[in-house]
């Protein structure tokens, strides 16, 4: 599920694209209760973790 949540992202800089260009996904939906996922860009797999901390890592 998709949720867009322009207001909680002020902070950002977003100077070339509206805001409603830009969608927001919460990573509880990507994550689905897990710490770590893939993701496959441009024919490469790519770790994305939550830290103990509760920081977010990617790696390739």
């Amino acid at each position: 599920m998709m949720i867009e949540k322009p207001d909680n992202f002020k902070h950002v800089s977003l100077q070339s694209e509206p805001a409603s260009q830009h969608r927001i996904v919460e990573s509880a939906d990507l994550f689905r209760g897990m710490n770590e996922i893939m993701i496959r860009h441009d024919g490469l797999v790519y770790r994305l973790k939550i830290t103990r901390q509760g920081k977010l890592i990617l790696n390739k």
